[in-house]
């Protein structure tokens, strides 16, 4: 445990070093501020933006366009950013030999792989918390009605449990090619891979793009809580054989 602690610390100090966690921050903070103000104000800045004499109608801005912004945004923009920075976490220390002193001093390989997850998931947590936060702070700010809370936790865990399954398959992609682009080519490949598995309807209720395409139909009600249950019991078991897999990888990998 002092090993696994240890090289975790070592990961939030590179993290610190690179900017990483400043990047994640202000992405994050940004988004968390630009989601309830978007939706309260883009009808006013349309319409300050028509030509004389047009008008265009727009519905009267509402609790639920501040959170149709948020998962458009956190998912377009946010996860994106993070993949990036998730895709160097294991394989740009395999292909520059910069784990080899502390392997040979007998440090687990499991244990790197595993602490490097609990590090970047410790992040990916706090900033995607951070802008639900500010969001949330906004949105009941600005409107009075708010929505269903178990719906909204619901919708909310999804994104975060995606977040997690894009971790792992980064540790597992920068396993198996040892390169920080290995890594984020892997990471496409499932998404893309869910979606193309989503087309048919036996599997796409099951596809973990579902976390992150459906929270909107399960925030409005036009989902229920059991049929998100699906993609998000399947993201955590493609998880956990992520993880594990990554740990298989590693440990017959040559550095």
């Amino acid at each position: 445990m002092r090993a696994y602690a240890a090289f975790v610390k070592k990961e939030f100090l590179e993290m610190s070093r690179t900017y990483k966690l400043l990047i994640m921050g202000i992405i994050f903070g940004v988004l968390g501020l630009m989601n309830p103000l978007t939706a309260k104000f883009t009808p006013d800045l349309l319409a300050a933006l028509m030509p004389a004499g047009m008008t265009i109608e727009l519905g009267e801005p509402s609790v639920m366009d501040s959170w149709m912004q948020f998962f458009k945004n956190i998912p377009q923009m946010g996860l994106i950013v993070a993949a990036v920075l998730f895709g160097g976490i294991l394989g740009n220390e395999i292909s520059k030999g910069t784990l080899i002193n502390l392997l040979t001093k007998g440090l687990s390989r499991n244990t790197v792989v595993l602490a490097k997850f609990t590090a970047w998931g410790i992040m990916w947590t706090c900033s995607y918390a951070l802008s639900f936060i500010i969001t949330l702070l906004y949105t009941n700010y600005y409107w009075e009605d708010s929505a269903d809370s178990v719906l909204l936790a619901g919708a909310v865990s999804g994104v975060w449990i995606f977040g997690l399954l894009l971790i792992a398959a980064a540790l597992l992609g920068g396993s198996l090619f040892a390169s920080m682009y290995g890594s984020l080519l892997f990471m496409g490949g499932i998404v893309v891979i869910q979606f193309l598995l989503g087309i048919i309807p036996d599997l796409g209720q099951w596809m973990p793009t579902g976390l992150i395409s459906n929270n909107m139909s399960l925030l409005e009600g036009n989902m229920g809580l059991a049929g998100f249950m699906r993609p998000l019991l399947t993201a955590v078991l493609l998880t956990a054989l992520f993880l594990g897999l990554s740990c298989a990888v590693f440990r017959k990998k040559q550095l």
